[in-house]
């Protein structure tokens, strides 16, 4: 059973000018979670991420349709049964949220105070948590004290505190340095790994998604426009809006603009070798060329990798005879596919 599971799920606000009728953040979704994924939500600003994640954890009621979170329905319970359920889901957020007046140590403690923990059980887990996310040192300081990426550690370890199931990050890198995010991204695949808690990431940053994401789903208008596996999204994404998206972050076959720079600046013919885990290297793919007495250069593209799953697209610039240029893609062309960019039909 999924550990979170939405069907046909909507969220309509009223207009502020009552003659406009509602607004429909979120539009009849439906995903499952599994436990133990990474599960990325990615979309523009105004795509319904947000609502989405505040609907899970019981922020925002659901205007239709059934949330199961561990396989009981929220959309039915009391708030003092909501409140048991929102003990097994942690958050993290953009801003960080932290008590400006209380220590590190002081915030970490906060929601097992107010769950009536202990003092030497508060103590313990504390001490533990500042352990697993580097931050044993900083136990005294002050938020104000703090880097961005410190101050989010601290968040990380507040919503691990009671030690929920569920972990849910809302643009958590978002107001992050590259190499900041890529730290903090470091530390939830520890958290997801080690501690075997199911994350959902709320982001618009295609590379999140990309180092850390099992699952995707794509919002566009409120609506989920595309879901799967990570790798078959990015290496072959059937929406529009998903192929943008996945185009910020995997350069695919040149645009006609992109094209014309191309080829005032290379001579031959422009080609693009699309590969995707399990088909021939771009290495064999080279050699043939060579072995076919061709000369040619890379021009544009990349090879992305996905959990250890290759895929991307390299564009060519091809010279030599034509007649030795159509044999050695006619038999590239039955491993890789081939796509020559000058109005001819992909081969």
């Amino acid at each position: 059973m999924p550990i979170v599971s939405l069907t046909n799920v909507s969220k309509a606000y009223p207009s502020r000018n009552p003659g406009d009728g509602e607004i429909v953040a979120v539009d009849d979704v439906t995903l499952e979670i599994e436990k133990g994924d990474v599960f990325g939500i990615i979309g523009y600003s105004g795509a319904g991420k947000s609502t989405l994640v505040r609907l899970i954890n019981a922020l925002e009621p659901a205007t239709s349709g059934s949330i199961l979170v561990d396989g009981v329905d929220i959309t039915s319970l009391k708030e003092s049964e909501l409140r048991r359920i929102r003990g097994g889901i942690g958050m993290i957020f953009q801003q960080f949220n932290l008590f400006s007046s209380r220590s590190v140590k002081a915030n970490i403690a906060y929601p097992l105070t107010l769950a009536g923990w202990t003092k030497a059980d508060i103590e313990a887990r504390v001490t533990e948590l500042l352990s697993f996310v580097g931050l044993s040192d900083k136990a005294k300081a002050y938020p104000e004290q703090l880097s961005g990426g410190q101050k989010q550690r601290v968040g990380i370890a507040r919503a691990l505190a009671t030690g929920p199931a569920i972990l849910l990050a809302d643009e958590a890198t978002s107001a992050l340095d590259p190499q900041t995010t890529h730290e903090v991204l470091d530390l939830l695949k520890r958290v997801n790994q080690e501690q075997g808690v199911t994350i959902v990431v709320i982001t618009h940053e295609m590379d999140v998604i990309q180092t850390i994401a099992t699952k995707v789903a794509v919002m566009e208008r409120g609506r989920v426009i595309e879901q799967g596996d990570v790798f078959d999204v990015f290496s072959a994404p059937q929406n529009p809006a998903s192929q943008r998206f996945v185009g910020t972050v995997v350069k695919g076959i040149p645009s006609p603009a992109e094209l014309a720079v191309l080829r005032e600046r290379h001579q031959g013919r422009i080609v693009t070798f699309s590969f995707r885990d399990g088909d021939s290297s771009q290495a064999q793919v080279f050699l043939d060329l060579a072995s076919a007495g061709l000369d040619f250069e890379l021009v544009f593209g990349g090879i992305n990798d996905i959990r250890g799953r290759a895929f991307g697209h390299l564009t060519l610039a091809i010279r030599g005879e034509d007649a030795a240029i159509d044999s050695a893609l006619a038999a590239i062309g039955d491993r890789v596919e081939v796509t020559e960019i000058a109005g001819e039909e992909a081969r």
